[in-house]
């Protein structure tokens, strides 16, 4: 992205070199340079994306045009969400979907070069013998059930705040893909299953009822209110919701 071609990995060891030349790069940007990369993620900008550059240095940037792209690209919009959420929260979010860009170049990469069971085995140890982006940004190192512990401690203090006006959201928070039911008792609970299953797009979160979320009408994917800065009562208002993504792809075109 910074135009100065590098050269194409094609060994482990190169493939290796590569992802940690990137992941400095973005540790640089959600550590050490956070203001520069906040303020050049404005939510009044298009949709941007961070790239980690194998020289261990970092920009934000819009996608590439070019379909399919040289490489796997990096979450679209991260900047949209830069002022509904705090701001360890919204760099934690980042650094989650930096770290998973991270392993698709990586892997990218082996599967470009017809590496073997036994290279994908090493290359992955080689990369998990370092700690991820999130783990750094976070400074969380916990295991899985500490972590999802954490997780569900905190959706429990603030699903209190929820709790007051939450049979507007649910109301609200209608799968477009489905014509809405009557309000009986098992439209409800068909209701609730459906959404149970859905995840935020904004920032991966499962969905909780006691949360209020918003469908977008376009991609069919849900969003937590706080993370796309729609409240219930603004919700009411909207005949068609779009969520952010598509809305920039619209403007675009």
């Amino acid at each position: 992205m910074d135009g100065i071609p590098h050269p194409i990995p094609r060994t482990v060891e190169e493939v290796f070199s590569d992802f940690k030349g990137r992941r400095n790069g973005l540790i640089k940007a959600l550590t050490t340079d956070v203001e520069k990369f906040y303020q050049q993620c404005d939510p009044e900008k298009e949709n941007l994306c961070l790239y980690g550059l194998p020289n261990e240095t970092w920009e934000v940037n819009l996608p590439v045009e070019e379909v399919p792209p040289e490489l796997p690209e990096p979450a679209l919009g991260i900047n949209f969400a830069r002022d509904g959420m705090q701001e360890k929260d919204w760099l934690s979010l980042v650094a989650v979907h930096s770290d998973s860009w991270l392993l698709a170049v990586a892997f990218y990469f082996g599967a470009r070069f017809g590496f073997g069971k036994n290279e994908r085995k090493r290359l992955f140890q080689m990369i998990n013998d370092v700690p991820t982006i999130f783990e750094v940004v976070s400074g969380n190192g916990k295991n899985p059930k500490d972590q999802s512990a954490t997780n569900n401690s905190s959706k429990s203090k603030s699903s209190g705040k929820m709790q007051s006006r939450q049979p507007e959201p649910q109301t609200k928070a209608v799968k477009m893909s489905q014509p809405p039911k009557e309000d009986d008792d098992s439209g409800e609970e068909e209701d609730e299953d459906d959404e149970q299953g859905a995840t935020c797009g904004a920032c991966g979160e499962s969905y909780g009822t006691d949360e209020f979320w918003i469908c977008c009408d376009v991609c069919e994917r849900w969003f937590h209110g706080k993370c796309v800065k729609i409240t219930p009562a603004k919700a009411e208002h909207i005949k068609q919701y779009k969520c952010p993504g598509c809305s920039g792809k619209r403007a675009r075109v």
